[in-house]
């Protein structure tokens, strides 16, 4: 049954980020092997596409498996007609030259292997003095920030920022510094594995992507945006052109806030369900 499978799956990664240990029955062979590389996982939303309306609905994993990735990225598959263009000529290109030989970089694959495997074998640099002073300064002013946010949202981050996130971001830095072959971090590697978890996992928790819709995280904003999207359906059919500023003026009539009604506008244009014409004043519902 798809629950069994995933109730096994979630099983599985955490064991293996919690113990670095995985455990393996098949062909008559049951055991446990300890775990040696790093972890790539990708997932579907729960409703197939991220819905932007629902938040943290859109995540059926516990923050207990969350936390345990270095980054997290939420990536939207949004209407974008000049990324779109681009995306199918690289498509086409691909299938038009596969009988072309690859294409060098400014360094061959076989050269890039090999540096790879002597960094990983040779090189396993630590933080310095001056880094590590600088990244538990950091630390301190993210769990602020954090209380700060959970106080003012009156709701906890689905991602809470833990001892977790600093060794996390201690990885990067030392993997930055790797890919030099340096014994010791920079001020430079810091502050990069900062930016990277700033715009990764930091960033999906506290602006709203993990904790609630885009802007509103309080449950009755977000029982709102839902209230005002049904009305907007329901009053406009498919194929209807109405003025954006004539919607807005009529759900703040009805005490709807407006930063509700912008959220629902944008959310139902990155859908495609909403089109802006004539030099963005109007709307036009198709679909």
């Amino acid at each position: 049954p798809p629950n069994s499978r995933h109730a096994k799956a979630v099983v599985s990664t955490q064991s293996t980020g919690e113990q670095q240990t995985i455990s393996i029955a098949k062909a008559g062979i049951t055991t446990t092997l300890n775990t040696r590389c790093s972890v790539f996982a990708a997932a579907n939303s729960v409703f197939g596409r991220w819905d932007d309306t629902k938040g943290e609905e859109n995540i059926d994993f516990m923050p207990t498996i969350l936390s345990r990735f270095d980054m997290i990225y939420i990536v939207k598959d949004e209407h974008n007609e000049s990324r779109d263009t681009t995306i199918a000529r690289h498509v086409m290109k691909i299938h038009l030259n596969r009988e072309q030989a690859a294409v060098e970089g400014e360094m061959s694959i076989e050269m890039l292997k090999k540096y790879i495997a002597y960094a990983r074998a040779k090189c396993g640099p630590r933080l310095s003095e001056s880094s590590a002073a600088k990244l538990g300064h950091k630390y301190v002013m993210m769990r602020t920030s954090a209380r700060d946010h959970e106080h003012e949202s009156q709701k906890r981050l689905s991602i809470p920022i833990t001892v977790r996130q600093l060794e996390s971001i201690v990885r990067i830095a030392e993997s930055l510094c790797k890919m030099r072959l340096e014994p010791f971090t920079t001020d430079a590697d810091v502050e990069e594995s900062l930016r990277l978890f700033q715009v990764s996992t930091l960033e999906s928790a506290m602006s709203g992507t993990l904790s609630g819709v885009e802007g509103l995280t309080a449950l009755e904003d977000q029982e709102e945006v839902r209230k005002v999207e049904r009305q907007l359906k329901q009053r406009f059919p498919i194929g209807s052109q109405v003025s954006e500023v004539r919607i807005i003026q009529d759900f703040v009539k009805q005490r709807y806030s407006e930063r509700s009604v912008k959220t629902v506008l944008n959310i139902m244009i990155r859908r495609g369900e909403l089109q802006h014409r004539m030099q963005r004043k109007v709307v036009l519902r198709v679909k």
